[in-house]
């Protein structure tokens, strides 16, 4: 199975959300089949092929998550996050600003649902595949 080190060297290339499809196929690749990253502190957990699972560290000390999400500002800091116009810490910052809590991400599906605090799917999209 995998580990968190391989997916921390996969996600080191990641500079910005437009090289998201490329890690999503390098991890895919290692054998993780979903994950679920919570924008709190950025801790992962990662999933794999019959019932693994382990998770990663937190990344940066606490952010408040809004306790009312907002769609549509949320919906235009992501554009700006997968165009490569902000880094991932200020994408979580943005994430914590409109109310997002975690987003799940199915590798099987190819789909990133991000949730609010109150378990609701805000937005939910197709992951471009390479």
């Amino acid at each position: 199975m995998f580990t968190v080190k391989q997916i921390i060297l996969a996600h080191s290339k990641v500079k910005s959300g437009a090289d998201f499809p490329e890690y999503i196929q390098e991890v895919k690749q290692i054998g993780v089949i979903a994950y679920q990253t919570w924008v709190k502190d950025s801790h992962t957990e990662y999933f794999g092929k019959d019932g693994f699972k382990t998770k990663s560290n937190p990344k940066y000390d606490e952010l408040k998550i809004a306790e009312t999400s907002d769609k549509e500002k949320f919906s235009s800091y992501l554009k700006a996050h997968q165009k490569g116009e902000t880094n991932y810490l200020t994408f979580c910052k943005d994430c914590a600003e409109t109310g997002i809590e975690k987003w799940f991400v199915s590798l099987e599906a190819m789909i990133c649902t991000y949730f609010d605090k109150a378990r609701n799917e805000i937005l939910a999209e197709r992951i471009p595949g390479k």
